[in-house]
């Protein structure tokens, strides 16, 4: 497929992105990935971790934000910091563990020596600068912004714009569902991530999570094998919807068709009596009718644009690396003192997205012929239309559709075009102190 260059105004963006369907090349164009990072990952809030990674003073934990490398740190006074895992003397990593604890990090380069806060704290030979002024200004480089919603730390590389509550929008709920499964209101993903590459572009991954219409063709071999009655969830009969949620964020709503079910625990593919250290937690804490109500639910199955899938018992972090280059980090969720459950939602996760794991293979499979296919010379668009004549507005004002039809893939590229619109026209497309490709600062 013939290369694009990216849009310089709406009317250019008219030949890429219709209401229905989208040019083959947004996924294809190396101009347009690398505008993508400037305008949506180094603009917009972006999920980097969880505040239960560093449950101590001086511990850290190794992030991203797309390709920028993160050291995600807490100060001994409790606060939390996102840093650029970058020297700002010669480029060299300081922190090549995943995690650990420490109050300082030392770049094995040259010696210099920063704090958990960013601060340069000192290099060898300082007479060779001069003296120790210039300390004051060779500090890490900062994300600008670091805010958190229910213990998940996002980051924005933007001074200003909008607040990390208004950037969720409607997609907080899916936070508050998923800690009210904990009877302690709290979470720890401490299970540890599991990283799978997939040869494709990243927004082929974020559309998939919250499409319901390929579930039961991509995966009836789990489903088979699992006994599992999960593809009925997403078969045309089925009471569930899918949703936008505003901003980008997206949902396949089950709740409908687990309340017809009417079976606690029912979500999770068992029931409640196999579990009855947490349904007890669980009803001391919100009530046995609250609690019912909570089992009966379960958890979200949400995106979180543009990189958080909720996925009800697991987490994805979706990182774009290239073009045609995309990671995704999964973990197992699990609730603050629970063995009982989180044995169970370790073993399904492994069983599901581990190493030998049936589902998120047959994901990876898909993406990767997507991008193969989407090479090719004719025809040049997908098609987005399913469902189109049978949107409808939900009690609280969003759009819905039914389970299988394509309301969240509209609706994530019309926020995609209106974060790369915003844009067009400025000059510089990055705010002063984003990252660029190699990882200075400027």
């Amino acid at each position: 497929m013939t290369p694009t260059t990216v849009p310089a105004d709406s009317a250019a963006w008219d030949a890429l992105i219709e209401p229905d369907r989208v040019h083959g090349s947004l996924y294809t164009d190396p101009a347009i990935f690398d505008a993508e990072m400037e305008r949506i990952w180094y603009r917009t809030w972006v999920y980097v971790g969880h505040e239960s990674e560093v449950p101590q003073p001086n511990d850290y934990v190794v992030k991203s934000i797309g390709p920028q490398p993160i050291i995600m740190s807490r100060d001994k006074q409790g606060e939390i910091h996102l840093l650029l895992n970058r020297c700002t003397h010669r480029a060299n990593l300081v922190c090549d563990a995943a995690k650990g604890n420490s109050s300082a990090f030392r770049c094995p380069y040259h010696g210099w020596t920063f704090s958990n806060t960013g601060k340069l704290l000192g290099y060898p030979f300082n007479s060779g600068y001069g003296g120790t002024e210039e300390k004051r200004n060779l500090g890490l480089g900062r994300v600008a912004r670091v805010a958190s919603y229910q213990g998940f730390v996002f980051g924005s590389f933007a001074e200003e714009g909008p607040t990390l509550e208004e950037h969720l929008g409607g997609a907080t709920d899916a936070f508050d569902r998923l800690v009210e499964l904990s009877p302690t209101g709290k979470l720890d993903i401490s299970a540890g991530w599991l990283q799978h590459e997939a040869k494709a572009n990243w927004k082929m991954l974020v559309e998939n999570e919250t499409d319901g219409y390929h579930p039961q063709f991509v995966h009836a071999s789990i489903f088979s094998v699992a006994k599992s009655g999960i593809g009925d969830l997403y078969g045309e009969k089925s009471t569930a919807v899918s949703r936008d949620l505003g901003g980008g964020h997206t949902e396949n709503d089950l709740r409908p068709e687990f309340r017809r079910i009417d079976e606690p625990m029912g979500w999770f593919g068992t029931t409640a009596d196999r579990l009855p250290e947490y349904v007890e937690h669980l009803q001391a804490a919100r009530g046995p009718e609250r609690a019912r109500e909570i089992m009966i639910d379960g958890a979200p199955h949400v995106m979180v644009y543009p990189n958080l899938f909720i996925a009800e018992i697991q987490l994805f972090v979706i990182q774009p690396l290239a073009v045609d280059r995309t990671v995704q980090h999964v973990t197992a969720i699990q609730y603050e003192g629970e063995p009982q459950l989180n044995r169970r939602m370790l073993q399904q996760t492994i069983g599901s997205v581990g190493p030998a794991g049936l589902l998120l293979a047959d994901d990876t499979e898909m993406y990767e012929r997507n991008q193969r296919g989407v090479h090719a010379r004719t025809p040049e668009w997908l098609v987005l239309k399913r469902g189109t004549h049978r949107e409808r507005r939900d009690g609280d004002g969003f759009t819905i559709g039914d389970a299988t039809d394509e309301v969240p893939q509209r609706a994530i590229w019309r926020h995609y075009r209106e974060l790369m619109e915003a844009g067009d026209g400025d000059g510089a497309v990055a705010p002063p102190a984003v990252p660029t490709a190699n990882g200075s600062v400027r």
